[in-house]
């Protein structure tokens, strides 16, 4: 008990005061918690205001009591308030973030806060689905999509299989290897609400986020279903038994697998991408793209180049800068980049014990992250008419977010105002991906390091050229140009009903809520077109509504006995019509810039135009009256396989 309390007081001694303010209320029922003196401070950016912008002395206070408080409870006692209604959380949440948080994020934030404390398990999670003789799934690819829908395919009692070309769990995880490689959304979001992990940095690099999904597939006993070193090359709608065949190369040779339902959870982020440049594959040194990165190579008193500085290279740059000898950007265009104080540190290990021992303590972390990063930022990015400055913002809060961000990078870059003018952006912030700043700026700055904004237009055995005429020597040259994110569904061939390949549709493709398609019964495409929340939020808060949404669709169709079920053509048209009409209303149809959101035609693909809240309720349960549901033909029972 004396080892307990130790570790309680030096965990709450440096603990988040606002989660601890919200945690006291739920320990003791006094209200007293939310009203002055101890109410915080609004935060500023993106900081996890620790201290509540509050008094030492008032710190002091909400220490010692949150201490005794968690101990009784420790001991036994029990929450005062463990499930606050509606318009209390609102009220608590609004306080832990010094501003006022609408009513319409109250059923998100209790689904949210009761799953993530503990509280009682995730909605839908224990459902039997009742699944008939003969039904069964195929999911492709065992990233983070097809994890999610495997543990929502084992809760609901669907046999399935997964289809997994690698060695290893982890998609994007397990493939992307290089130096720096890691997320710029915060580690608690970029979790499953249903799995949370003991994270060691708030922002997790490429080894523990790995680590994360194994653990998920481990915990889940995903694993036993996997048939991994599987790369599926074809898939076809069998209409006879109102099934899908897959087709497949296996390390026992070709393969079939025959099932009622197809998932395709292999992502976006392939395949890697590399400009078109004369003489790329010339280059006599060491030559790729950041997504296949040797792992033996050594790059100490190198001259290395690197093309592109987006997300990928801005990881890249400042993880290998000090080690090589020179280092020369090729940048090809402007980003606008925002500050974050705990980019790349570690969570000490105090908070970690806390956060292990105290759900309630997690959970109101996480909540207060998903505030900060879903859907604050969004009416930022909404067009204003009657704006008098469209060239450079899009109103007058995206402006001030412009001169926040100019006044920054102007700090960062100091007496370098050579740097200023080649990286300060032209176009309004959000235009293209917001990043985080890793410490791109003070890289910048090092005497090694060279950034060069000339088009790249030839590369040679020993060098790149670039628009200006200046040859580069370079002894290794990295493709940071990032992936195919605009053509969906590249990995395999897939043929529905009409028996026309899918990906006949291009760089265009179009689903209702991401999720499904015309011509394709049964089948549930996740991370699928307009569904990244460009805006903010976590990718897998996205794929988490999208399986509560299959799992919905898969409900209805067996409680009413359909065999297959296939989405609306007019449906699926209305709201792609509603989808560009809002993104019309947005920043990444700004006319200033390019970005990877939009495809060849200028429609954003990529992005949804949803706020995280508008998007839980709209995939929240399915209609089966947006689809076409047929029952057994002839009355046959089902009969599809699924490999072992």
């Amino acid at each position: 008990m004396a080892d307990y309390e130790e570790q309680l007081r030096d965990a709450v001694a440096v603990a988040n005061i606002p989660v601890l303010l919200m945690v006291m209320v739920h320990l003791t029922g006094e209200l007293r918690w939310l009203e002055p003196p101890y109410q915080p401070s609004q935060r500023v950016g993106v900081s996890d205001n620790d201290d509540g912008g509050l008094p030492p002395e008032v710190q002091a206070d909400i220490r010692a009591a949150a201490a005794t408080a968690i101990a009784a409870w420790h001991a036994g006692q029990p929450l005062a308030i463990s499930r606050p209604d509606e318009t209390l959380l609102l009220r608590m949440l609004s306080v832990a973030m010094g501003e006022p948080v609408p009513d319409e994020f109250g059923p998100v934030l209790t689904a949210e806060l009761t799953t993530g404390a503990g509280l009682e398990p995730a909605a839908d999670a224990g459902r039997d689905l009742s699944v008939p003789p003969g039904f069964s799934a195929t999911i492709v690819g065992a990233g983070v999509s097809g994890l999610c829908a495997a543990v929502a395919f084992e809760r609901a009692g669907v046999p399935y299989v997964i289809l997994e070309a690698r060695d290893q769990v982890g998609g994007v995880w397990h493939e992307n290897r290089y130096p720096g490689a890691g997320v710029d959304t915060p580690s608690h979001l970029y979790a499953f609400s249903f799995a949370p992990f003991e994270w060691s940095q708030y922002f997790a690099l490429r080894a523990e986020l790995h680590q994360y999904l194994q653990q998920v597939a481990t915990d889940f006993g995903i694993l036993p279903h996997i048939r991994f070193g599987t790369r599926v090359t074809a898939a076809a709608w069998q209409a006879g038994s109102q099934s899908w065949r897959v087709e497949a190369d296996s390390p026992e040779g070709p393969m079939t697998a025959d099932s009622s339902i197809l998932v395709s959870a292999v992502g976006i982020f392939n395949p890697p991408v590399l400009p078109d440049v004369p003489g790329l594959a010339d280059f006599a040194g060491p030559a790729f793209h950041t997504a296949r990165w040797p792992q033996d190579l050594d790059l100490r008193g190198q001259r290395v180049g690197i093309i592109g500085n987006g997300a990928s290279s801005m990881q890249v740059v400042p993880a290998v800068a000090p080690d090589v000898a020179e280092l020369t950007v090729f940048q090809r265009s402007q980003h606008w980049i925002m500050p974050f104080d705990k980019f790349h540190q570690k969570i000490p290990d105090a908070v970690r014990w806390l956060m292990r021992e105290v759900p309630l303590y997690r959970a109101w972390y996480r909540l207060r992250l998903g505030w900060t990063f879903n859907d604050k930022v969004h009416a930022t990015l909404q067009k204003d008419p009657d704006w008098p400055h469209p060239a450079r913002s899009v109103n007058k809060r995206n402006d001030r977010m412009r001169s926040f961000l100019t006044q920054y990078i102007t700090e960062q870059l100091g007496d370098r105002e050579d740097l200023l003018q080649q990286v300060l952006p032209d176009y309004p912030p959000y235009g293209k991906r917001m990043l985080l700043d890793n410490g791109w700026y003070a890289t910048l700055r090092r005497p090694n390091v060279h950034l060069v904004s000339e088009r790249v237009t030839e590369v040679r055995e020993h060098s790149v050229v670039t628009s200006d005429g200046r040859e580069h020597p370079l002894d290794v040259l990295v493709v940071a140009t990032g992936f195919d994110v605009t053509r969906f569904l590249t990995e395999f061939t897939i043929i529905g009903r009409s028996g026309r390949p899918v990906q006949d549709q291009g760089d265009d493709m179009r689903a209702y809520l991401g999720t499904v398609l015309p011509d394709l019964p049964n089948f549930f495409c996740l991370y699928g077109p307009n569904t990244q929340p460009g805006h903010g939020g976590s990718i897998l808060s996205t794929i988490e509504t999208q399986v509560r949404y299959m799992v919905s669709v898969l409900g209805q169709m067996i409680a009413r006995d359909f065999r297959s079920v296939e989405v609306r053509a007019d449906v699926c048209e209305r709201y792609n019509a509603a989808v560009d009409a809002a993104h019309e209303r947005m920043v990444w149809t700004h006319p200033g810039m390019r970005t990877y959101y939009r495809n060849s035609r200028g429609r954003v693909v990529v992005n949804s135009p949803y706020r995280i809240v508008d998007w839980w309720h709209l995939t929240r349960t399915a209609d089966l009256a947006d689809f076409i549901a047929e029952p057994a033909l002839q009355g046959e029972p089902m009969v599809p396989r699924v490999p072992r």
